[in-house]
């Protein structure tokens, strides 16, 4: 259902670098860039995430309660993106781990403040 996320950055360059190490952990590569954006996918339609410099001119901020959650095939791969993320890093905002009894997620902050987590169902 979800086409794109767009996550806005004060540094494109500096966050691309992160996220370019980080997405390439699950096999992501940049899909389109300009100077203000860069965007991810993992292939041919399939959902992305983005960077971008905020069009209206004013310094990104981050979404009090928002969040980005990716998906993974199993909580090994949780777990190596969060190390990576953290490596890179990124802020802990919840080690990877059991959440419930079929949840397993890693929760961050990346160089800009914004919120995500890697996850799947077990």
């Amino acid at each position: 259902m979800i086409g794109y996320v767009t996550l806005g950055s004060n540094d494109v360059e500096k966050a691309a670098t992160f996220y370019d190490a980080l997405l390439a952990e699950m096999g992501a590569k940049r899909m389109m860039e300009s100077d203000s954006f860069v965007a991810w996918n993992t292939g041919p339609g399939q959902p992305g995430v983005s960077v971008i410099k905020p069009n209206d001119g004013q310094p990104a901020s981050v979404g009090n309660g928002v969040m980005i959650a990716i998906a993974c095939d199993k909580p090994e791969m949780v777990d190596r993106l969060y190390n990576k993320a953290i490596e890179l890093g990124a802020k802990d905002e919840g080690p990877a781990g059991p959440r419930g009894d079929s949840f397993y997620a890693g929760y961050f902050r990346d160089l800009d403040g914004n919120k995500l987590n890697f996850f799947c169902m077990t």
